[in-house]
């Protein structure tokens, strides 16, 4: 059943930076769980909750992201109507630099669509969830705006917002990045909002010259408009710095998270691609709570870490507490322990690298350790 909204999905944030790992990508197209990319939950919930129209704006380093989504075929959003839509930012002709006014781009995608109704989404967090409730609930109780929350609170991390609720529901304060608040509701990152409404605070902000299009800019509107929020209640693994992303990553090993994340009912798309299956060689050490993926080749000792597509572990290593992205290759003796390596890197005969659960040691793409 197709949704009457459209979706938006705004795939980077300056305020939000991994350090290397953000280096060569939009935080939206971060590799995550073996084989899938951050924005692959968003685009799957959206299209499992039937909206066929998704704008996607990415500010800046949005190849690896256009590469990864293509036409859209894995989430059948290569349509003639509707469909996938990339929203990059103008260029400023004098500086030939991105213009940060991306305002306009926006207006143009919402005008063109015909629903009634926008979801939009940010990209600092994975969850697996419908919002077909999020969205009737917003249709049925006239709020001007919709927003998501979690109570996951207090969280310690750029653009945490705290949301103090009324008995009804709607938000009455909203406070970002305040370290002493004592409110449990956090926004997730994700707004329902009709698309009258998205039209004129966009074209407010352009007449007051506001450059950042933002979820935090919408909803610092609370006081002129109802604002409702309405509970996630699947598990959310939230992503706002290295540290965050690898407990997100570690979370994926717990089976019944897991199990949640990858809802049989709900499945998370993502592009394809076809090589072997996972090898475990004979004589290798303990493999051992270990998500590997295709085209994986494992001779060493595994333990507690995920393995992402043609990762080799030689014979003779030790990885322990450890995200290695794709075409990793770790030689014979290494020791990794808390350690994320970008993806085409490799970590010479006998290295040791030990990191720290609240510290891991990142490796950035196509090193050679």
């Amino acid at each position: 059943m197709i949704t009457d909204a459209m979706g938006l999905i705004l795939a980077d944030n300056r305020r939000i930076q991994l350090g290397a790992l953000t280096e060569p990508r939009a935080i939206a197209a971060i590799p995550f769980a073996g084989r899938f990319r951050i924005i692959d939950f968003t685009l799957s919930n959206m299209v499992n909750s039937g909206i066929k129209r998704v704008g996607v704006v990415a500010l800046t380093k949005y190849k690896s992201l256009m590469d990864h989504m293509g036409t859209g075929a894995p989430w059948d959003l290569d349509r003639m109507r509707q469909g996938l839509y990339m929203i990059p930012p103008y260029i400023n002709p004098i500086t030939r630099e991105p213009d940060r006014t991306d305002a306009q781009s926006v207006i143009d995608y919402v005008k063109t669509g015909d629903q009634r109704y926008v979801v939009i989404s940010g990209s600092a967090f994975v969850t697996n969830t419908s919002y077909k409730p999020l969205i009737k609930t917003h249709i049925e109780s006239r709020a001007d705006i919709t927003i998501l929350y979690h109570k996951d609170g207090p969280i310690d991390g750029p653009l945490a917002m705290a949301l103090e609720l009324d008995d009804d529901g709607y938000v009455r304060d909203l406070m970002v990045d305040y370290p002493r608040s004592t409110s449990q509701n956090y926004a997730v990152g994700l707004i329902v909002i009709s698309r009258n409404l998205l039209l004129q605070l966009l074209a407010e902000m352009m007449a007051r010259g506001i450059a950042d299009f933002s979820i935090l800019g919408i909803l610092q509107n609370y006081k002129r408009f109802r604002v409702q929020a309405v509970k996630l209640e699947e598990p959310l693994l939230r992503i706002h710095s290295v540290a965050s992303y690898f407990d997100a990553s570690m979370k994926v090993l717990d089976t019944e998270i897991r199990h949640k994340l990858f809802d049989v009912d709900r499945p998370v798309y993502t592009k394809a691609k076809n090589r072997a299956p996972c090898i475990v060689a004979p004589g290798s050490g303990v493999v051992k709570n270990v998500l590997a993926s295709d085209g994986c080749a494992i001779m060493g000792h595994v333990e507690n870490s995920i393995l992402f597509r043609g990762c080799v572990i030689g014979r003779g290593a030790r990885v322990t507490n450890s995200v290695l992205f794709q075409d990793v290759q770790i030689s014979e003796g290494v020791v990794l322990d808390h350690v994320i390596i970008d993806k085409n890197s490799v970590v010479k005969m006998d290295g040791r690298l030990l990191g720290h659960p609240g510290f891991p040691i990142v490796i950035e793409k196509n090193a050679i350790v």
